[in-house]
């Protein structure tokens, strides 16, 4: 049996892997191995790590690398740690191919460890186009692996282009969307009113009335003007005074100037339509897009699970730009007039038609059984094609 090592991160990992961690474990020629560490096991985050064991998943070992602060330095820190960690664990556990997810700074530690290890390395949701540094990240760590599970065809194409060989690009489609249209085709869509309740601080919001959900996060490549980015948001929510369900940053460099706006905000102005939540279970978080009025923050979430669900959406700033997206969203920039108006208006738009763009919730049967029989190698060249040219 090949044994498929996973790293978990961070909330946003879990979401974009969990089907093919369900897909591995399931599979009789696979064995599934976990490793957790970063921000899923800081519980400032809402402790991921607990959410993935109560799914019935064990982790195999776990990474504490995570250097507080927030800072471009400590990034560049915990990436570091990780570094320093990972190959420790990868001995230990003898990985045949080791799965990178995404585009964070833990997943250029796992990468590394795994190259120089001549471990094959797999990578979801590359070739794509977005701001901040996750965009370096993205296609550094595309470089570094040997099979390649882009979302889309246009970032499969990019990969090609990128000089990676046709053979190692397949096109299988976003995994968080498996998880998204599971959901969405079920008869219970609806938000848990009660675990509402009973987490987060801050007012008491009907998920059966017309609410917004915000997630901001930090830009990295604009540090130091997080307080001040987060601030017109909040003023928008409060020209507004929609109910909100509103999420904590990640742990970015600059999460602290986003959360030091967000506590000043709730501090002055005592907001009594708001509700602060660290962390929503993934099934949780998809039962809110399809049941708000409006999506509004900087997330790829409303992007990527957005398209499919059809749920309008307002992106503010540069962090997603230039990545696919469909008509369900408006793009504006950190002023709160033009953030409040593009809100009102997705709030009357309503709904729109569901957009396959990033997969149609396959993907993790996909990915698993092409790791299942793919040809592993550790070894790779620069190769161009015509087609790429």
């Amino acid at each position: 049996m090949r044994k498929i090592c996973i790293f978990i991160g961070s909330r946003a990992n879990y979401s974009s892997i969990k089907s093919v961690m369900r897909a591995v474990k399931a599979h009789p020629s696979l064995e599934l191995q976990l490793v957790v560490g970063a921000s899923a096991l800081l519980d400032r985050f809402g402790a991921v790590v607990d959410l993935i064991e109560s799914d019935g998943f064990t982790p195999s070992a776990r990474v504490t690398m995570i250097v507080e602060g927030e800072t471009p330095a400590t990034m560049a820190k915990s990436t570091g740690l990780g570094l320093l960690e990972l190959p420790t664990i990868f001995e230990l556990l003898k990985p045949d191919v080791v799965v990178s997810v995404g585009d964070r700074f833990e997943t250029m530690a796992t990468a590394i460890a795994a190259a120089y290890m001549n471990i094959p390395v797999a990578h979801t949701m590359g070739g794509e186009i977005s701001g901040t540094i996750d965009e370096s990240i993205r296609h550094a760590v595309t470089k570094m692996s040997h099979i390649h599970f882009p979302a889309n065809a246009a970032a499969g194409d990019r990969i090609v282009r990128m000089g990676e060989h046709p053979n190692t690009v397949h096109v299988v489609g976003c995994p968080r969307i498996d998880l998204v249209a599971e959901i969405a085709r079920s008869t219970d869509a609806m938000p848990h009113a009660e675990w509402l309740t009973r987490e987060g601080v801050g007012a008491h919001i009907d998920p059966t009335q017309p609410f917004l959900l915000v997630n901001q996060h930090p830009v990295t490549t604009e540090y130091g003007h997080g307080k001040e980015q987060i601030w017109e948001t909040l003023l928008a929510l409060d020209d507004l005074k929609m109910p909100t369900i509103m999420l904590w940053p990640n742990v970015d460099a600059g999460s602290e100037d986003i959360s030091s706006g967000m506590r000043t905000f709730r501090e002055k102005r005592q907001p009594t339509y708001v509700r602060f939540y660290k962390n929503f279970p993934i099934d949780t978080y998809v039962r809110l897009m399809l049941s708000c009025s409006c999506v509004v923050g900087n997330s790829s979430a409303p992007i990527r699970e957005g398209a499919f669900l059809g749920a309008p959406a307002v992106n503010i700033g540069t962090r997603q730009e230039g990545r696919d997206r469909g008509a369900n969203v408006i793009d504006v920039g950190y002023d709160r007039r033009e953030i409040a108006e593009a809100i009102a208006k997705q709030v009357a738009h309503g709904r729109y038609p569901s957009n396959p763009l990033y997969g149609d919730g396959e993907a993790g049967d996909r990915i698993a059984d092409l790791l299942a029989r793919v040809p592993l190698k550790a070894q790779k060249r620069l190769v161009f094609t015509p087609a790429a040219v």
